[in-house]
């Protein structure tokens, strides 16, 4: 048997893991919000056009949430850490829209306050990992 020249793999296998079912959970997350709101907007009295612009805000966050997933993802598998960056920054708005979805809606369902509360601490538990595999991939860098 032929032995090469060895290569360490520095991908995080928890954070893909996260970003891996994070991706499943926005998706079931979105199609929730979008029956939710369905919910509300018959049985709740909504001022003008907030519906319509907390809807716009869910979609908006459904695709931020989609390419920060993209974005993680692929810096994890290729140890790119412009990628991952660009995903930790995305993280800290698709975070901030997540405490608007739980805190400053025109009405917030308890139901909601749960879904968007695991949402959080998938977001944060990814922050986590995406950074320490921001700095193991720096490492290997200054190292080469």
């Amino acid at each position: 048997m032929a032995s090469g020249p060895s290569t360490v793999v520095r991908s995080s296998l928890p954070y893909q893991i996260l970003l891996y079912f994070n991706g499943w959970y926005t998706g079931v997350f979105i199609l929730a919000e979008l029956l939710l709101f369905i919910y509300k907007g018959e049985t709740l009295p909504y001022p003008r056009g907030n519906l319509l612009s907390e809807i716009a805000l869910l979609l908006l966050l459904g695709c931020l949430e989609g390419i920060r997933i993209f974005l993680g993802q692929k810096g994890n598998l290729t140890e790119r850490g412009t990628s991952v960056g660009l995903s930790l920054v995305f993280g800290i708005a698709t975070l901030l829209g997540f405490l608007y979805m739980t805190l400053w809606q025109t009405y917030v369902l308890r139901l909601e306050v749960i879904l968007t509360c695991i949402a959080i601490v998938f977001i944060g538990l990814e922050l986590l990992f995406g950074f320490i595999s921001l700095i193991s991939f720096a490492r290997a860098a200054s190292y080469s």
